[in-house]
């Protein structure tokens, strides 16, 4: 039960990052928050259920950290290393991409600075991440079967005539 919503806890987090890392009307302060209270919901769901240890929670690592990237302020050069040191989980091409599809809702809210953008890249140019925008939502984790020991020795075991194997023999 734990390795299936570990898998489907990645698949939502794969699904919502892709969208909101190709539609620019999701990239704003409100869906940042929204996001928040989602997962929030979920992580608590995980804890009620006693699933806290399944690895579900941190496969939206990426996730909750877009979600913070899009209400974090984005002007000052502090901003920027607040952002580079937050968000571990995501690659620099996904944060460059946030941050330029970050479309302000209101008038208190302004659109991210070209000056802002490259100051992220520049400080994040010594990561080592893949050149990949998007995650694969197919994959898949490998399935775990717990080893549970027989109490009942190879001793004991009867083998009926019945089964034709008579080529085995005790040892």
């Amino acid at each position: 039960i734990q390795q299936v919503f570990k898998q489907l806890f990645y698949m939502i987090n794969a699904v919502a990052l892709n969208n909101l890392l190709l539609r620019k009307d999701v990239c704003s302060w409100s869906t940042g928050m929204q996001l928040r209270f989602n997962i929030s919901q979920l992580e608590e769901w995980l804890h009620g259920k006693n699933l806290q240890q399944s690895g579900a929670a941190q496969t939206l690592e990426p996730l909750i950290q877009a979600a913070q990237l899009l209400q974090l302020k984005k002007k000052t050069p502090e901003d920027a290393e607040a952002i580079c040191s937050l968000c571990t989980s995501l690659t620099t091409q996904q944060i460059v991409k946030i941050l330029n599809l970050y479309t302000p809702v209101n008038e208190f809210e302004e659109r991210v600075t070209v000056a802002f953008i490259r100051n992220i890249q520049k400080q994040l140019q010594e990561r080592n991440d893949p050149p990949q925008l998007l995650i694969d939502f197919k994959h898949t984790f490998p399935v775990l079967f717990p080893f549970n020991p027989s109490a009942i020795t190879m001793d004991s075991i009867h083998l009926p005539a019945s089964l034709n194997l008579d080529f085995l023999n005790k040892v």
